[in-house]
């Protein structure tokens, strides 16, 4: 697993640099960047941190994803998944983050 970071798309707030657990994650020219995406550990704390979006999670054909990212959005306890395909069609999965360890 690995993340995408749309530099395009990135405000420069280094949030995702700063709660990065593998530090894989600097800001290079105001934006940020991931030189070795391939070292991602996969956790999705700077998708989960990136308040416009601008971080994604990469869902290879290993996990079944063939190609879609997956972009997070907070409201309150509320975490809206959003995935995109590659044929840019969407679907948003809603998880209540009160109930996230009781699987």
């Amino acid at each position: 697993m690995s993340i995408h970071i749309d530099r395009t798309a990135c405000i420069g707030c280094g949030q995702c640099a700063e709660i990065c657990p593998g530090t894989l994650i600097r800001m290079t020219d105001g934006k940020a960047e991931m030189r070795y995406p391939k070292e991602c550990w996969g956790c999705v704390s700077c998708v989960k941190q990136c308040p416009v979006h601008a971080v994604s999670l990469y869902l290879g054909a290993d996990i079944g994803g063939m190609g879609s990212r997956m972009t997070v959005k907070k409201e309150g306890s509320l975490l809206h998944w959003t995935v995109t395909h590659p044929d840019q069609t969407t679907e948003t999965i809603t998880v209540d983050s009160r109930d996230a360890n009781q699987y």
